[in-house]
């Protein structure tokens, strides 16, 4: 299979296919974060819990074709919808987000893409038996607080030394003001997570409404 260029073309086609939930502010961040992450040698697979029809995660499956990267994209998702919203949650209600894994696999064979091992199922189900045993970068999509907190009890103990985990709709208005804050579970699960776990946390910026923010496990 030819190696395929993440060109600036290639951005902005992909963020015109679904520009609610991959603009170019999405796709820039999750393409420099994973790029650190594989150019530093950091081991381990890539993850990304909450794939919905994989039209975010087929960048991620091009930036490691493209840096010619020895490692896997495994992909998680309910395919059932989101669960039910606890308190601390706002915005989506229970079903909504629902995708098939076809339409994850039709995704990337649009884009001629080695296909990803997706796992379906709920996170509670799938993560303790699916992970993979080491984890370099991570994308958290999950939504939702438990999502989200399930995600992090998971993934981070596996995560890899200096590797990074991506949590979409993190909003901090003190550091990003124009992030969206539709989705506060999502923070709150963070903030939670890490109150007793050592991490370096940025928050990411764009010049839309990007809820980013980057946690790193400590090198050494």
């Amino acid at each position: 299979m030819a190696r395929l260029s993440v060109s600036n073309s290639v951005i902005y086609e992909l963020a015109a296919e679904n520009p609610d939930m991959s603009d170019v502010d999405r796709l820039m961040n999750l393409y420099w974060a994973l790029c650190s992450v594989v150019r530093s040698g950091t081991p381990g697979d890539v993850v990304e819990l909450g794939c919905n029809a994989g039209r975010t995660s087929v960048l991620l499956e091009m930036v490691l074709e493209a840096e010619g990267a020895d490692r896997t994209l495994h992909l998680y998702d309910s395919f059932d919808g989101l669960p039910a919203p606890s308190a601390a949650d706002r915005y989506l209600k229970q079903g909504d987000c629902r995708a098939t894994e076809s339409d994850v696999l039709a995704t990337f064979a649009r884009w001629n893409l080695r296909p990803p091992r997706v796992h379906a199922g709920w996170f509670e189900e799938t993560l303790p038996r699916h992970l993979p045993e080491r984890v370099a970068f991570a994308y958290l999509d999950g939504d939702f607080y438990e999502s989200i907190r399930t995600s992090l009890t998971h993934v981070w103990p596996r995560l890899s030394a200096g590797g990074s985990v991506v949590v979409d709709d993190y909003c901090d208005r003190e550091l990003s003001p124009r992030a969206w804050d539709g989705l506060p579970g999502v923070k709150k699960a963070c903030d939670d997570f890490f109150a007793g776990v050592p991490a370096s946390r940025r928050v990411l910026v764009g010049v839309g409404d990007l809820a980013f923010a980057e946690f790193r496990k400590p090198a050494g």
